[in-house]
């Protein structure tokens, strides 16, 4: 799913070739236009994912397809992809989307084509950005670039060999994997590459050999040199120092020749936008803003000892669970530090429980994208590949990042706390001069864990990667809260060559017990929830119910399809069908069954019930444990915290009873229901204090 979707999708024909475009429209009739051009044929206009919902928060911002890729015709004649070609595109789309001037960004040849545009059409240009430019002439031609190795006939290609029509031909998919690990030569950057091979397979050997071919608008270095001295607009290059596809020489002459300010990104090789996207998001930001002289609105600044104590909490909105035990904490917490002010950058179901508690929703939450509609686009039938959804969640993570560097960037706060809030975890150590507050974060689990043998590798690098993190900046998180106890860790290896799960989070986090946000409830009280629920006395009653994030409808039509079962096997039976906030089960009303939306304080409802069914997230199980109610949980298939994080935790709580979906036809489901109510529970107390135990470790920190 995407972060922004396109306000504006559209074509234009330029001499025979239709070019799709599209248009993200911030709403401000005075935002300036910023053009995101096209790269080499091999990839779309969707490798700027991580940029345009950035920009397009206070640009227009336009994206289009190069020819031979995306939406976009795939001619096979050169002079479609020619540097004429090219421009005669970007004019089209402008003129398309009437705007008279835009600030010009590209990539590799998009970088030298938004420098050919400013040179020739300096009218259309209020700025250029190159990054990782093609600087035609300007340094010695790579041995791979030299028509004489792109057309030899080999029996074997190897490296960069395969840069050559004949392999091409022969096997796109093998090049474009061979370059993309190439030029994206970074640790860990296995989805920048899973990314652009995955564009290049949209693309055929036909439009590449044609690019290949294409003729450039200048003939020789002399007349390279004399374009770029001719600019007279603001231009930006930005390139790794590592780059694998351009020369430095190439890079470093362009720059000069456009009187362009230089920014190395050392480390970074020939896509930094994709594998450093915070950093090229901010020098595009200050580069539109100073251009255009558009600022970022009125500073204020408060004497330090005026300030009042301060937090900005970020609490996951995938599912409901984080909301309900980090309302908790924060109550603990302005018990431990009166007169503290709390705001929640968060999202939808997350601000549901929070506008209920009347808490202060930070205006700035209205620019985050929705990460539990993209868990629920990736969901099937109680399927959900939690790990893969979180990895192509990562345009989302990026601009939801982006949402909260620039609060953070306005406004003071004397402590950040997230709670499972990946992107401001994994950004802040990927950009750790941007920490300027005390960081507290919170977990359940810890450590990505492979549900196939396939995946092995990729959840490994991933764990490896946050290992090196810590490792590198062992005080950017000024706490590590694990929520729970150290038997709940898993005793999986994190990988090769890396420590066991339990081991290291033990090294490295303080454990606060489990949070719960509600206190026991004995039997005069739950006899006290029935009668205002209008459940009777004598009568047996079943909660079924799939947590907030809109996955496990499935599940909730099985138990009503085994209803009918279920009431013979156990007479006078009633269910209650709890679906949650953002999902709609499609259930008919019918005798004998309640049917609810949203329910706030639901652990009420799960502390007077008899027996429940439910997914195999954590609060709602670990609810129904500390309620001491007997329960069956069906973990969503392939979601590996679900399977293996919490299905340990319960097991040391000797709590539930895990039933495959397989399982849940109606007679299987109905029997289970009926064994699982007469069962006698013995579960492991559930601590009450976790809530007072995480708020006295973060008010430490202020």
């Amino acid at each position: 799913m995407r972060a922004r979707q396109p306000d504006i999708q559209g074509y234009v024909k330029h001499d025979g070739v239709r070019i799709g475009y599209e248009v993200f429209d911030p709403g401000d009739p005075d935002a300036p236009t910023v053009a995101l051009l096209p790269a080499w044929s091999i990839i779309e206009s969707r490798h700027w994912k991580a940029q345009v919902p950035y920009l397009a928060r206070e640009c227009r911002v336009v994206t289009f397809d190069p020819p031979g890729n995306g939406r976009s015709d795939r001619p096979t004649d050169p002079a479609a992809y020619s540097d004429d070609a090219h421009l005669g595109y970007l004019l089209a789309v402008l003129d398309a989307v009437g705007a008279d001037t835009a600030v010009l960004v590209g990539l590799s040849r998009g970088g030298w084509w938004s420098l050919v545009a400013a040179a020739r059409h300096p009218e259309r240009v209020l700025g250029a950005v190159a990054i990782a430019p093609v600087g035609p002439f300007l340094d010695a031609t790579p041995f791979h670039r030299e028509k004489a190795h792109f057309e030899a006939v080999r029996a074997d290609y190897t490296g960069w060999e395969r840069f050559n029509r004949h392999f091409w031909k022969q096997d796109l998919a093998g090049f474009a994997e061979f370059f993309f690990r190439t030029v994206v030569s970074e640790p860990h950057s296995t989805k920048q590459i899973e990314d652009a091979v995955g564009w290049a397979r949209q693309t055929t050997a036909e439009s590449l050999i044609a690019a290949e071919e294409s003729a450039r608008c200048v003939r020789d270095r002399a007349e390279a040199e004399a374009l770029l001295r001719s600019i007279n607009r603001p231009v930006l290059v930005i390139r790794g120092s590592e780059d694998h596809c351009r020369t430095p020489g190439e890079m470093v002459r362009t720059a000069e020749l456009s009187g362009a300010r230089e920014v190395v990104l050392e480390g970074a090789d020939h896509l930094p936008h994709a594998r450093e996207p915070v950093v090229v998001n901010r020098l595009l930001r200050d580069f539109v803003r100073e251009i255009t002289a558009k600022r970022g609105g009125t500073v204020r600044w408060t004497r330090p000892l005026d300030r009042p104590r301060r937090v900005l909490y970020l609490s996951s909105p995938i599912g409901l669970g984080h909301a309900e035990r980090d309302a908790a904490i924060v109550d603990a917490l302005r018990r431990r530090r009166p007169g503290v002010q709390v705001d929640w950058l968060a999202q939808h179901p997350v601000t549901e429980v929070l506008r209920r508690r009347g808490e202060r929703i930070h205006p700035a939450s209205a620019h985050l994208a929705a990460e539990s509609a993209h868990i629920e686009s990736e969901a099937g039938e109680h399927d959900l590949h939690a790990f893969q959804a979180v990895r192509r969640m990562d345009e989302i993570l990026v601009a939801n990042f982006m949402v909260f560097a620039d609060l953070v960037e306005r406004e003071h706060y004397d402590l950040w706390v997230g709670d499972e809030a990946w992107e401001l975890d994994y950004f802040l150590h990927e950009n750790p001069e941007l920490k300027r507050s005390a960081y507290a974060w919170l977990t359940d689990f810890v450590g990505w864990l492979p549900m196939a043998e396939a995946e092995a590798d990729l959840t490994a690098d991933y764990n490896a990667e946050m290992v090196e993190q810590i490792a590198r900046f062992p005080r950017l998180r000024d706490r590590a809260v694990f929520v729970g106890n150290p038997a709940d860790l898993v005793d999986d290896p994190l990988g090769p060559g890396l420590p066991s799960v339990r081991d290291w989070t033990r090294a490295h986090y303080a454990f606060s017990g489990y949070v719960r946000d509600f206190p026991p409830v004995d039997a005069d009280e739950r006899a006290s929830l029935r009668a205002e629920f209008g459940w009777r006395p004598d009568e047996t009653v079943c909660v079924a119910t799939v947590g907030g994030s809109g996955v496990g409808g499935g599940l909730l039509r099985r138990v009503v399809d085994a209803f009918p079962a279920a009431r013979r096997a156990v007479p006078g039976l009633r269910l209650v069908v709890v679906a949650g906030p953002r999902l709609d089960p499609g259930i008919a009303p019918r005798e004998g069954i309640e049917l609810h939306g949203y329910v706030h304080r639901l652990h009420r409802m799960l502390a007077a019930c008899d027996v429940a069914v439910t997914h195999g997230g954590l609060t709602t199980t670990m609810t129904l444990t500390a309620h001491r109610r007997p329960f069956l949980y069906v973990p969503l298939r392939n979601h590996f915290e679900q399977n293996r994080h919490v299905r340990h935790r319960l097991d040391t709580y000797r709590a539930g009873r895990c039933v495959d979906y397989g399982q849940t036809d109606p007679d299987n489901l109905a029997a289970l229901l009926a064994e699982e109510i007469n069962r006698e529970v013995d579960y492991r107390p559930v601590e009450t204090d976790g809530a007072e135990r995480a708020a006295a470790l973060l008010a430490e920190l202020f």
